[in-house]
């Protein structure tokens, strides 16, 4: 049973909307990063797991979620819970993972509205993306913030970054592992609420300064 980590930091008006989406058969582990606006609360009002996050930080929530998956959940996904992607998608990410076509599986973003991806973050995954392929030589044009890969073998590339470098270095290390990444299109939608990080140039340099770090440290 595929299991949708959904890392949280006071999301509570987009995890209705967000959790409506859940696929039949895939079950959803909120990783609360330390809201404060009652994210946890509706989270379990809507049948959610839910699962304390710390520090704060991005890698922080989305290793909490991976942890508290079910051994029986082989297929861990990995969503933002900001009502940005729709998670009746998942099967494009999860599928090929299922079929034994590819180990990791990114979502391309694309946007479905103009406004969905601000110029400055849009440039800053560009670079980002640049670099991977360089590294990795996968042909991969974005980071992917819907993914899809099998929780056991995640578990042993022992990802150490908790800030924003943690996607960034689940690529790397998956490289070196020799495991077989694709990319497919998913949707892209204005997100709920105000934005922390792509939606504000020192959220978005915020976190490319933490993905050049996992690039220099690794």
């Amino acid at each position: 049973m595929p299991v949708v980590v959904l890392p949280c930091l006071d999301e509570a008006a987009a995890l209705p909307e967000v959790l409506a989406g859940l696929p039949p058969g895939y079950t959803a582990v909120v990783a609360d990063n330390g809201s404060t606006d009652g994210s946890a609360e509706v989270a379990r009002s809507l049948g959610a797991l839910v699962v304390p996050a710390s520090p704060r930080g991005f890698g922080a929530a989305c290793h909490a979620g991976l942890l508290a998956a079910e051994p029986d959940d082989d297929i861990v996904c990995f969503v933002d819970a900001d009502g940005s992607l729709d998670l009746r998608q998942l099967p494009r990410v999860a599928d090929p993972v299922r079929r034994g076509e590819a180990d990791l599986v990114l979502g391309r973003r694309r946007p479905t509205t103009r406004g969905a991806w601000p110029p400055h973050a849009r440039l800053g995954n560009a670079v980002l993306a640049r670099s991977i392929r360089a590294r990795t030589g996968y042909a991969v044009h974005d980071l992917g913030p819907m993914r899809a890969c099998r929780r056991s073998a995640l578990l042993e590339l022992d990802l150490r970054d908790r800030r924003f470098g943690y996607p960034l270095e689940m690529v790397t290390k998956a490289s070196r592992a020799g495991w077989r990444v694709l990319e497919v299109d998913v949707d892209y939608l204005p997100r709920t609420g105000r934005s922390k990080v792509t939606g504000t140039v020192r959220g978005t340099a915020r976190a490319v300064r933490d993905m050049r770090k996992v690039l220099r440290d690794l």
